[in-house]
């Protein structure tokens, strides 16, 4: 499957959200990819004792994502020069979400998904890097994370080649781009025994679901194809509920990670192309 980014200049004038495509900067095109579909504020975002973020430490860092046989903490990339990315170049950011290389070229470790996105178009990452630079600057120091598992000496080769925006108006193809390299939905709902997924995990199962999260392997990733134990009876309309409001379809609630809170603010081109490709996936029992 291809992770391409898609040209979406004939879905501008169907947004309707206040974050949507109408946004005609880089900055604004930032901030709507930052605080929806790639949600960075899930695991960027400071939390107080309630688990809610705390508003003027957007993304500052220092909560804590639950990952198996490891200690990491979100980091802090507001523009603070000294405990976060204000002492970057443009390129040293994109980089580091590209490729995984800080500017000491050390190697970032999960739960980020560079193998996702290392596809983000030269657009859309150049846009959140735009934005960052908005975001007001909070001094807070975050330890860098703990392995009991090797990191990976690297993700793959640098990313040269420019990574352009494919043929406009394919909704399928749009939504593998929201659900793979921008939202990373398939890099949690791919993969067993906490590891992150493979190429070949991806090729041959995405969404299949079955990854565990958090102590004692709870919640488990859910199950995004079109397959009876996954969304084969499931509307439209339960799914983006689902989505948004993390609410099942017998109406339950449904557990973190998902980061509700921001992706209720998610346009509806977007919404309903992410919907179109999970629909396209091949039918998978659960971890299948």
């Amino acid at each position: 499957m291809s992770f391409k980014a898609v040209g979406v200049a004939a879905l501008i004038s169907l947004s309707v959200s206040p974050f949507s495509f109408a946004q005609n900067t880089p900055v604004e095109r930032g901030k709507y990819l930052v605080n929806t579909v790639a949600a960075c504020g899930n695991c960027h975002n400071p939390r107080d004792a309630k688990g809610q973020y705390i508003e003027d430490k957007t993304l500052a860092g220092g909560a804590r994502i639950p990952l198996p046989q490891a200690t990491v903490f979100g980091p802090n990339i507001t523009p603070d020069p000294e405990t976060g990315i204000g002492s970057w170049t443009d390129e040293q950011v994109v980089a580091a979400i590209r490729e995984g290389v800080r500017p000491d070229n050390s190697i970032i470790g999960p739960p980020m998904p560079i193998e996702m996105y290392r596809h983000l178009s030269d657009e859309d990452v150049r846009a959140i890097v735009a934005y960052l630079r908005t975001v007001p600057a909070v001094k807070n120091e975050v330890p860098r994370g703990k392995y009991e598992f090797p990191v990976p000496k690297s993700y793959g080769p640098p990313v040269i080649a420019p990574v352009v925006a494919a043929p406009d108006g394919d909704l399928v193809r749009y939504g593998e781009y929201l659900a793979g390299p921008v939202g990373h939905c398939m890099a949690c709902h791919t993969g067993k025994g906490g590891a992150e997924p493979t190429e070949q995990d991806l090729r041959n199962r995405p969404g299949s679901g079955g990854r565990p999260f958090g102590p004692g392997g709870v919640p488990t990733a859910s199950n995004l194809t079109p397959h009876q134990e996954g969304l084969k009876d499931w509307s439209d309309q339960e799914i983006e509920r689902a989505v948004r409001e993390g609410i099942g379809r017998d109406g339950r609630k449904l557990n973190p990670p998902m980061a509700y809170s921001l992706y209720r603010n998610i346009n509806s081109v977007d919404m309903k192309a992410i919907i179109a490709y999970l629909r396209s996936l091949r039918p998978l029992p659960t971890g299948g």
